[in-house]
């Protein structure tokens, strides 16, 4: 059989094991179900494509295994006569549709269209033909994939099938290593940039694959096999998360009549996980000196909190603070001791378990050598279905995000600063963090008793809603510091001015601050 032939004698040995596996999916579910009750989902997408060849493969070895004639293996060369379901849309792009039909001629496919949604168009098939198990190119990553197995029974409120799933581990990479390798035809489009395939309304070509001609224009789209990171693979058709949105949590002082330059401010929360900040042993320099870089680009830090090494108690946190805020930044628990459980602790914020990532697992062995395996080391399980690896060439390793959660693995300040410039970079271009107008601070210092200043702190804060205005000692018998923030300085000024004509013009001096 051409497949099979062609995978085992390629150098790939990843592929080799991504196909083995693949298949054996594929014939466990012909020994469990009768040829006739399983079915074949189409879209005509690079997914469905190769797992199409390997139902041919994994079909021609099955019926090797059970003795079948010569005569049917030599066919199995040709086809596979699966029931196959192609659920066509007035919205796929005709070049779908196309090379869809035109497979189904090419193999012989027992095509059966429904111009139904996916669900209702089940539940028809279902009703006229008994079918207990259907194949899919679900591939971890896929938006539905999360929490799915290899085989996994419908979701509650579906008809009830077994989604089996032969090419659930496989990355975007290993895609194109099994289309390019067995030199298999596939939709034209990703020819043309396109690399996640779905409406015509909300697809377009993956900027990431646009070329530049030499007058610094943009050109044409290289083909999608050429896409150096398949996390990107969604970047033509998926929106990104959108830092600033209505109801975002608000700074407002206790008090409604807030400035609207306070309503559009986006708001963080930073984690740091860390036994040893608990017990007193070492002191947490990153969680401050994030916040300061957070109101450099005009975003106000909500909430800083130290959890222990424990899943549990990092996924409490990641879940209360992803809700609250637009973005949560996590530190610390990152790496290959037995107490680095931060990614753990995201995943199951998010309901998700852990699952191998090959690209991040690549990056890895670059990093710590062939030390590094998907089954003997853990920082390559990643939550599934959710990640994104935020790459950078200054960073050895990409950065972990999910949804709007971001694991920083710095350990000290200056690595921190490194991570953090890169992240701005490619805000850049991403929109990952939008820079709004940063924030001003002025402080102040007096010898005045607190409740001499109390009243007229509290009446400026009625008067100046859009500033915050704060207090605090450094020690029992130190100075008061009066603190001033903001992002507008003429406002912060004329604050300063209506605290001092209150009091003798010599009573408050100003901080400067490092």
């Amino acid at each position: 059989m051409e497949i099979d032939k062609a995978v085992r004698e390629s150098n790939d040995r990843r592929l080799q094991t991504k196909y083995n596996n693949a298949v054996y999916v594929i014939q466990r579910a012909f020994a469990l179900y009768a040829f006739e009750e399983v079915a074949f989902s189409f879209n005509g997408g690079k997914d469905s494509t190769v797992l199409l060849h390997l139902l041919r493969a994994g079909y021609f070895l099955h019926n090797q295994k059970a003795n079948y004639s010569s005569c049917c293996q030599t066919n199995c060369k040709q086809k596979c006569p699966i029931r196959t379901i192609y659920f066509e849309s007035p919205s796929a792009f005709p070049e779908i549709n196309s090379f869809t039909y035109e497979t189904a001629t090419a193999y012989e496919l027992q095509m059966e269209i429904i111009r139904l949604d996916f669900k209702s168009g089940l539940e028809a098939l279902l009703e006229e033909k008994p079918t207990k198990a259907i194949f899919l190119g679900t591939r971890i990553g896929d938006p539905n994939a999360v929490g799915q197995e290899q085989f996994s029974p419908s979701s509650p409120g579906w008809p009830p099938f077994m989604r089996v799933n032969p090419i659930l581990d496989w990355s975007y990479r290993d895609i194109w290593a099994f289309l390019l390798t067995c030199k298999l035809r596939y939709c034209s489009l990703y020819d043309q940039g396109y690399t996640s395939i779905g409406s015509i309304h909300d697809t377009v070509p993956n900027a990431l694959l646009c070329t530049t001609n030499s007058s610094g224009s943009k050109g044409n789209f290289r083909p999608a096999y050429l896409l150096p990171d398949g996390r990107m693979e969604r970047a033509g058709r998926a929106k990104r998360f959108s830092p600033v949105c209505e109801g975002s949590p608000v700074l407002s002082n206790g008090l409604n009549n807030v400035d609207p330059l306070w309503s559009s401010t986006s708001t963080a929360s930073v984690i740091a996980v860390g036994d040893e900040i608990l017990f007193g042993t070492v002191e947490d320099q990153l969680g401050p000196a994030l916040s300061r870089k957070l109101h450099s680009i005009g975003w106000a830090v909500t909430h800083i909190s130290v959890v222990r090494n424990n899943t549990d108690s990092i996924a409490e946190a990641v879940e209360h603070q992803k809700s609250t805020n637009d973005m949560v930044f996590i530190f610390g628990g990152v790496g290959p001791m037995h107490s680095d459980v931060s990614v753990a602790g995201v995943a199951k914020a998010f309901g998700v378990r852990l699952a191998p990532d090959e690209e991040f697992e690549e990056h890895l062995r670059h990093l710590i050598g062939d030390q590094c395996t998907g089954d003997r080391n853990e920082m390559a399980q990643l939550p599934e279905g959710m990640t994104e690896l935020l790459h950078h060439e200054m960073l050895p390793v990409p950065l972990i995000k999910c949804e709007n959660v971001i694991i920083l693995s710095a350990t000290n300040v200056t690595e921190l600063d490194k991570q953090w410039n890169c992240l701005l970079e490619l805000s850049s271009n991403s929109g990952l963090l939008v820079l709004k107008q940063p924030f001003v601070s002025k402080h102040l210092s007096t010898q005045l008793p607190d409740l001499k200043t109390a009243p007229t702190l509290s009446k400026l804060n009625l008067e100046f809603p859009d500033l915050y205005i704060g207090c605090f000692r450094e020690s029992r018998l130190g100075p008061l510091i009066v603190t001033l923030v903001g992002k507008d300085q003429a406002r912060i000024e004329m604050a300063v001015r209506k605290l001092r004509q209150e009091f003798h013009p010599s009573a408050f001096s100003e901080v400067k601050q490092g």
